[in-house]
């Protein structure tokens, strides 16, 4: 039977019939009504996908049995970069060494999403979890499944961009379509509410998000909702203390625009910034933390036995202790052009958004670290190519060594060593970049250039009472004291901190037995 126009695909591969069959029949019961099924072969495999290719179908899942399956699936990425790899192996399978070492290669390779355990009976639900995920994440990334909101203006205008960015804070799916010429930028909203070039505030308050606090006092003030921020407020919260959070945008911080983050505890499969802040945010909510969002916490003071802190617009709440989360914000590029294109082709920091706008065009990436790894091979799912631009001549010193075996796989991402962005230039959006390598100066057509160069702490409204070191990091001690009584810092805002998702949660946490024995009188904050 011919797979229905439109719909997408789950295609099997698997040399042993009756395993084939099995696992068509448990995928056809259960997502026959919105899916077509192909099984075939391994050794079929690459024609089976060129044919649907050409018949101008598209695939969401892609799985291969581990007799022959893995590295085939690695051509699957260029035909459909939208579409999720898995590895079938059998129960146990990852105890037999042979099939332990293909897919610890396959996955550091990036030839496969996840290993798939193969269904044991009818049905089998862990398998069907497994596929489940991997459907949600595909069409995620095909901008499909549920939206919240639809962003109406020209996709490569820096309001979009801004927009966009508010939406993604806020951990809301959504989706971008061009406006009519002259007409300005709107956000719809699922419940048909139209929204004309809404404010953060305002597009947060239509979403139901907290702009407003219901009381002012607490025990604990978290300033900032990023992990670190979000992590503090779990503890918090769960363990009795009544909690506020503030932050000038949404949830989830510099992790949160991560389109996945691969090593965090417990997701072998990886999960986007997003959805981890979205699921910490939930988290904090249902223990009771009261937030408030898109206002800048701006001062810092001790009144008598309290701490105050007061908000840009002039709200103040107080507390007896004190959670600093700032976070970082990311360094700029300085450069000719830039400052005029940004939010027009010009990006600090990635989101999947943006990376789903350059279908068919080349995009830049500017940095070596991990958060620009990630970003490229995010928009090499849709750009026609990506180029990391680095200042060094390596990648090992910066980068985690999955994202370079990532990098080297992908067929459509290229590292240019000592090379770096001297100008950028278009009319209104960014055309072109002037690049400065090693074999000279050359001006190279460019659709998008994204900037993921470091970041620094943003403490400069802070009190001269919260020490920092040269660099603007808060110095603390133990259990994150800094050297104001009552105030402690977490996550990246710290001095020496790790920059890493994990560490920033669990110095949240740690800030929190600070804080217990800090408002008990035995610490020596």
């Amino acid at each position: 039977m011919s797979p229905a126009a439109g719909r997408p695909l789950l295609v099997v591969a698997d040399d042993d019939l009756a395993s084939r069959a099995r696992i068509e029949h448990e995928l056809g019961s259960r997502y026959g009504a919105d899916y077509d099924v192909r099984a075939c072969t391994t050794a079929e495999l690459a024609a089976t996908l060129a044919e649907l290719r050409a018949a101008g179908l598209d695939v969401a899942v892609a799985l291969a049995s581990c007799d022959g399956g893995g590295e085939l699936l690695a051509g699957v990425r260029q035909l459909f970069p939208t579409a999720r790899r898995g590895l079938l192996i059998p129960w146990l399978g990852w105890a037999e060494r042979e099939t332990a070492e293909l897919v610890l290669r396959a996955m550091a390779r990036g030839w496969i999403d996840l290993y798939v355990l193969q269904p044991a009976q009818a049905p089998d639900e862990i398998f069907h979890r497994t596929i489940t995920e991997l459907l949600q994440e595909s069409a995620r990334l095909r901008g499909e499944g549920p939206s919240g909101a639809t962003v109406v203006a020209d996709p490569r205008s820096a309001r979009a961009h801004e927009l966009r960015s508010t939406l993604a804070g806020l951990g809301i799916p959504h989706r971008v379509r061009s406006a009519a010429d002259g007409a300005g930028p709107t956000v719809e909203l699922a419940d048909g509410t139209v929204l004309a070039d809404p404010s953060a505030a305002e597009l947060a308050r239509a979403l139901g998000f907290p702009t407003a606090l219901e009381g002012t006092s607490a025990d604990l003030v978290v300033v900032g909702a990023g992990p670190a921020g979000l992590g503090a407020a779990v503890y918090a919260a769960s363990e009795g203390l009544d909690t506020i959070v503030l932050d000038g945008g949404g949830v989830g911080g510099q992790a949160g625009s991560s389109s996945l983050i691969r090593n965090y505890l417990g997701f072998p499969r990886g999960l986007g910034g997003g959805e981890l802040a979205q699921r910490a945010y939930q988290q904090a909510w249902l223990f009771g933390t009261r937030f408030r969002l898109t206002e800048r916490v701006v001062g810092l003071a001790r009144d008598g036995d309290v701490l105050r802190v007061r908000c840009a617009d002039g709200l103040e709440a107080t507390a007896r202790a004190i959670v600093l989360a700032l976070g970082v914000e990311y360094r700029r590029l300085d450069a000719p052009g830039l400052a005029e294109l940004e939010g027009a082709g010009v990006y600090y920091g990635a989101s999947v958004s943006e990376a789903r706008a350059l279908e068919g065009e080349d995009g830049y990436v500017v940095g070596g670290g991990n958060s620009a790894g990630q970003a490229a091979i995010a928009i090499a799912r849709y750009a026609r190519r990506v180029t990391i631009l680095v200042r060094s001549d390596t990648l090992a010193t910066s980068m985690s060594r999955y994202l370079i075996d990532a990098i080297d796989e992908a067929p459509n991402v290229d590292v240019r060593y000592r090379t770096s962005v001297e100008a950028a230039s278009g009319r209104g959006r960014l055309e072109a970049l002037e690049l400065a390598g090693p074999n000279g100066a050359e001006t190279v057509p460019a659709a998008a250039l994204f900037v993921l160069i470091g970041a620094r702490p943003r403490t400069e409204w802070l009190p001269a009472e919260v020490e920092r070191d040269e660099w603007g990091y808060v110095v603390t001690g133990p259990n994150q004291e800094t050297t104001m009584a009552g105030v402690f810092a977490a996550g990246d805002v710290s001095a020496r901190s790790v920059k890493r998702v994990a560490s920033a949660v669990g110095s949240g946490a740690l800030a929190v037995t600070g804080v217990h024995a800090y408002l008990t009188g035995t610490g020596s904050g």
